[in-house]
Parts: C-alpha cells; structure tokens; sequence
C-alpha cells in the first residue's frame, strides 16, 4: 500500500502461484470454494450468519492465510466466530479448503485476491480482531513501502475495528518489526498493548503455530505485537504505564 497510490496493484514478495494446481485442488476451488467466497460487493459479515442460526458472537479477519492451517484451527476452536480470510496465492486457497472441508468448518469466508478489495467491502466497526502473520517481510529498503503495515492500512483497520478490537502481528525479520512499531506508533488509532518482554517474545496462548513459521525463513525468532483500536480507556492506560516495557528490536 504506497500512500501516493491508496491502491496500487497487487504486489508480492512472493508468488500468487507456484506448482500447478493437483486436480483434488482445482475441484475444491470449483466445488467448494464457491460456497465459502465472501459475497460480492459491500455485505455485512453478521448477515452471513447460518438461516436460523445463532448470530456471530464475533467477526474475525485474517489477511495473508498462507496454506490455512491457523485459519481452520481457530475456526474449529471457536465455532460461534465468522473469521474472513483474504488471500491471494491459489495454492494457498485450495490448501485452507482442504483444511476447511477436512475439519466440517462452515464458520469461514473466503477471499481469493488482495484483502484490500475485501476490506473494502466491509462496513465500519465489524471486526472484533484482525491477524497479520508472517506477511511478505519486503526485506530490501527501497521494497519497504511494500509492505503491508502502512499508513493507510491502518487507516483502512481502524475503520473496520470495533474500539478494543486487537491487530495482532507476527514477524521474524527484525525490521520489519521495527518499521510496524514506528508506524503504528505515530497512529492515533491504536495503541501497542505490551507490558512485559515476553509479550513480544513468545505467542499469544491461543496463537497456532504453522509448518510455515517453524521454517523460520527470517533473520530473527519471532516477534509478536498485539495493538488495540482505540476507544478502550483501559488499553490506554497500559499503554501508558507500561513502564520499562521497549520496543523488541532496536
């Protein structure tokens, strides 16, 4: 996302395709994808909720899924939660459905392109958490407006998130650790919850570790930040009296 283009073209550090796609992945992105795509156009997520069903206790968003493995484990672990998912690598999507139709999993929608478009879709103060974990880390200096943590990002966030609603990132390349802190410190909308090393040191008890992450493809171990939107006094107040609490990297 560069802020002299508020949506430029899709851009990865990676691949949008790698092998070819097996015939038990492209029947799953023609027979059960569909039932699992986000509507087209704008839609509120509680209206997504099963006929005669419960309403969502909460709406969860996680951009850049990868091959799926946390998105179908949180979704089984937590039933009474819509959790989107945006991403636009195909093999990643055909893997998640697998793990989706393995698991039973309804309580998922998909996005099969750049969380952007879906996000834009979305009405204001939806979501209850976001995931960004392990994103294309951009690692060369002049790629760093690349990245997805950006100045319009959280703009785009923070209308989205509920106030309390947590972003949760997770990295393992030092600078962009850094570059995330910087740039979400001079929002207004969140603030970095962290009161103690090991909040950025070790995961949060309910994160699922991938085979992804334990490839540990970056220059450090990982880095987890957690930032809470705005409008919680009580987030506030940590933030404000967390004491020696420094920033992980730097």
């Amino acid at each position: 996302m560069e802020e002299e283009d508020a949506r430029p073209p899709l851009r990865t550090f990676g691949r949008t395709r790698s092998r070819a796609i097996k015939p038990r992945q492209a029947a799953l992105l023609t027979r059960v994808l569909p039932g699992l795509s986000v509507p087209e156009g704008p839609f509120d997520p509680h209206g997504l909720a099963p006929e005669g069903g419960a309403a969502w206790a909460e709406v969860w968003l996680e951009i850049g899924f990868g091959g799926g493995e946390h998105l179908a484990a949180q979704a089984a672990r937590r039933p009474d939660v819509l959790i989107l998912g945006a991403e636009p690598f195909r093999n990643g999507v055909a893997s998640a459905l697998r793990h989706l139709e393995a698991g039973g999993l309804t309580n998922v929608r998909l996005h099969a392109g750049d969380a952007r478009d879906l996000m834009a879709a979305l009405p204001d103060a939806c979501l209850d958490r976001v995931f960004v974990l392990f994103p294309d880390p951009w690692p060369k200096a002049r790629h760093a407006k690349r990245r997805l943590i950006q100045p319009a990002f959280l703009r785009e966030a923070a209308r989205l998130m509920k106030p309390g609603a947590v972003l949760r990132f997770a990295t393992d390349w030092a600078d962009y650790a850094d570059h995330t802190l910087a740039t979400v410190a001079a929002s207004p909308d969140f603030a970095w919850t962290a009161t103690r090393a090991d909040d950025w040191r070790r995961p949060p008890p309910d994160h699922v570790t991938t085979r992804y992450e334990e490839k540990r493809l970056g220059d450090c171990p990982p880095i987890w930040l957690e930032f809470a939107r705005a409008g919680d006094d009580r987030l506030y107040d940590r933030k404000l009296n967390r004491g020696s609490c420094q920033p992980p990297i730097g």
